[in-house]
């Protein structure tokens, strides 16, 4: 599963039948999110209705796989700073048709963005090879043993609290802690119970811009490389988030919203494939098949070294 190139770590993952190969280059996986809050494409796919239109949605998805996305992820619950909960009944109304849809017109790898175990056995049955989970195990009891059973791939992220008590700005701990760290020591814990039920193809979040202070979000994106320290690949996701836009935001100036936040995205992405990102999770699939490219070019201009 695990090995070690010039450039660090490089993986191949068996993910409920399907190979996640990382050992070339970088993984792109692509955003749907089946919900009318999420804080960027939020309502895309609903139009007047009640219920996401899957034609519109597939469209999308197979645009992001035909533009170089690997892995397409799909969410029917915002996890957006003080979202409003969603039933699990709604969630899977949500996604499972769609995953079944989706699994019918490609072979790419599908991703479940969800914490509930219901919804991730739903998931995984529709056609689902990975299991998105932004609490690390830690929300749901039940979940390690459904991902043991399905035999899928897992994301274990890093969050300090539940997104209906979370706000951008929120910090993990008291001034003086080391944010890396902690995220470390808690997904060395996540990483336990996967292994405990017979999970072997993990991957690792930091949770950048969860729960996170602008700072910690940026220490984190620096020291990305640090988290193969745990044997495991490292997906960064940074997309049109906060904290980017308090990066750009212009001294007396409103905080620019999601949709201009493209080319400060771009920007992090790079950083973060320097830093040693396997995996890229983006709504913007062609711009971050851009910044891998230019990485791979520099890489192998650099015998590489970079």
């Amino acid at each position: 599963m695990t090995g070690q190139s010039d450039n660090g770590p490089r993986f191949r993952l068996d993910c409920a039948g399907k190979t996640l190969d990382l050992t070339t280059a970088p993984a792109i996986m692509g955003i749907v999110n089946l919900t009318p809050d999420s804080f960027f494409d939020g309502g895309r796919f609903f139009g007047a209705s009640t219920a996401p239109d899957l034609d519109m949605a597939l469209e999308r998805a197979l645009g992001m796989v035909s533009a170089g996305a690997e892995i397409i992820d799909v969410g029917g619950e915002s996890t957006r700073p003080g979202a409003d909960a969603v039933s699990t009944e709604d969630e899977i109304r949500r996604t499972v048709p769609f995953i079944e849809h989706l699994r019918s017109r490609t072979d790419a790898l599908i991703s479940i963005d969800t914490w509930k175990s219901d919804v991730a056995e739903q998931a995984l049955r529709a056609g689902a090879n990975i299991v998105n989970d932004i609490s690390g195990f830690t929300f749901d009891a039940a979940m390690p043993e459904v991902c043991g059973r399905h035999r899928c791939g897992i994301v274990l992220m890093h969050t300090p609290v539940r997104p209906g008590s979370m706000n951008w700005s929120h910090n993990t701990g008291n001034a003086g802690h080391d944010v890396v760290s902690t995220v470390l020591d808690f997904l060395k814990h996540s990483i336990g119970i996967a292994l405990s039920h017979g999970i072997e193809a993990i991957v690792t979040d930091p949770g950048i811009g969860f729960g996170k202070s602008v700072e910690e979000n940026f220490r984190l994106l620096s020291r990305l490389d640090e988290l193969h320290a745990l044997g495991y690949p490292v997906l960064a996701g940074v997309s049109r988030k906060s904290f980017l836009g308090q990066a750009i935001r212009r001294s007396g100036q409103e905080l620019p919203p999601p949709s201009e936040r493209l080319d400060a995205t771009t920007s992090a992405n790079t950083v973060a494939l320097l830093n040693g990102a396997d995996i890229l999770r983006v709504h913007d699939v062609e711009a971050a098949v851009q910044a891998r490219s230019v990485v791979l070019a520099l890489r192998r201009s650099c015998g590489g070294q970079a």
